[in-house]
C-alpha cells in the first residue's frame, strides 16, 4: 500500500487551536475532557487513513489526560491571590504565544502574496484556465484539518449496512487519482461533498480522500473555502494526468514502493 507522506505544515497546537475555533471555545476555559475526546477521533481519522501521525501529536494526549487528572484533585498550590491554580494555565500561555507567532507568519505570507500580485505580470492565461474567479471565490486555503473534517461528515454520512455479504474490494490509489481527474475533466473545481457523493463503500471513500491528499501534497490540486469551516472546494492546478502524477511521485518512491500499490 502506498504510505501518503504529508509535510508537517499542522501540529498539535495547529489541532488545538482548530478544535477550539470550530467549538467556540473560550481560549481560558478549555473543557479538557470534550477536547480530550475530539483530539483522539482526529489522530484516529489519520490512523484510518495511515497518516504518519508525528509522536507531538501522542505527547499532547498525554498532556491533556495529565491536566484532565490535576482538575479532578485537590489543588496543590494557590496562586498570589490565594486562589487554587488551574492546571490548564501553562498549556493555555503555550497556546496564546504559538498563536500569536502563527497569526504573525499568515500576516507575513498575506504581505508577500499582496506584493507577488503587485509585481507579477498581469495576464497569466496558463493559471486563468484552472483558476477561473466566480461569485464566491474561496479566500482561504484548507487545513489538513479541514479536509480531516469533510471526510469525517462524508464517513459518518455513508449508508449504515446491517446486512451484507463478505466481498474482496478491489481498488488502488491510482484508481481514485484518475477518478478525480475525471471528476475536474474541463471543470474550474469541484467540491468535496459531490465528489464522495456517489459511494455507498467506506473503501472508496477512504482510497479516495488518501488519492487526494497525495495530490494536494503533490501541488496537482489546491483544496480551498470560501468561510472558516465551509465546503471544501478542489481546484485542478496545472494538467491532470496520470503521467504527470507518476512523474510527480517517481523521485520520492522507494524500491520497495510500486505505482500499483493497492488498498482494500
Amino acid at each position: 500500500m502506498y504510505k501518503i507522506k504529508l509535510p508537517v505544515f499542522e501540529g498539535p497546537f495547529d489541532l488545538l487551536l482548530y478544535l477550539i475555533k470550530k467549538n467556540e471555545i473560550d481560549i481560558y476555559d478549555i473543557p479538557i475532557a470534550d477536547i480530550i475526546r475530539q483530539y483522539l477521533e482526529y489522530l484516529e481519522l489519520m490512523t484510518l487513513l495511515d497518516l504518519e501521525v508525528a509522536g507531538e501529536f501522542v505527547e499532547m494526549v498525554a498532556t491533556l489526560m495529565l491536566i484532565k487528572a490535576r482538575m479532578l484533585l485537590p489543588a496543590e498550590s494557590t496562586d498570589e491571590e490565594g486562589l487554587p491554580e488551574d492546571p490548564r494555565q501553562p498549556l493555555i500561555l503555550q497556546l496564546l504565544e504559538y498563536k500569536r507567532f502563527k497569526e504573525a507568519s499568515q500576516e507575513l505570507s498575506r504581505r508577500e502574496s499582496e506584493r507577488l500580485k503587485r509585481f507579477a505580470p498581469a495576464a497569466d492565461h496558463l493559471r486563468k484556465k484552472y483558476e477561473q474567479a466566480t461569485d464566491d471565490a474561496p479566500v482561504r486555503d484548507a487545513s489538513l484539518f479541514d479536509l480531516l473534517t469533510a471526510f469525517k461528515r462524508a464517513l459518518d454520512n455513508m449508508p449504515r449496512v446491517t446486512v451484507h455479504s463478505v466481498q474482496t474490494i478491489k481498488i488502488t490509489l491510482e484508481d481514485q487519482v484518475k477518478y478525480i481527474f475525471d471528476a475536474l475533466k474541463n471543470r474550474p473545481h469541484i467540491l468535496f461533498h459531490d465528489l464522495v457523493k456517489p459511494f455507498k463503500e467506506k473503501m472508496y471513500l477512504i482510497v479516495t480522500f488518501m488519492a487526494l491528499l497525495d495530490l494536494v501534497r503533490l501541488q496537482m490540486i489546491k483544496a480551498v473555502q470560501s468561510e472558516v469551516f465551509g465546503e471544501i472546494r478542489l481546484q485542478p492546478l496545472g494538467e491532470l494526468s496520470l503521467s504527470r502524477y507518476y512523474q510527480l511521485r517517481s523521485h520520492e518512491m522507494t524500491p520497495n514502493d510500486s505505482p500499483e500499490a493497492s488498498a482494500s
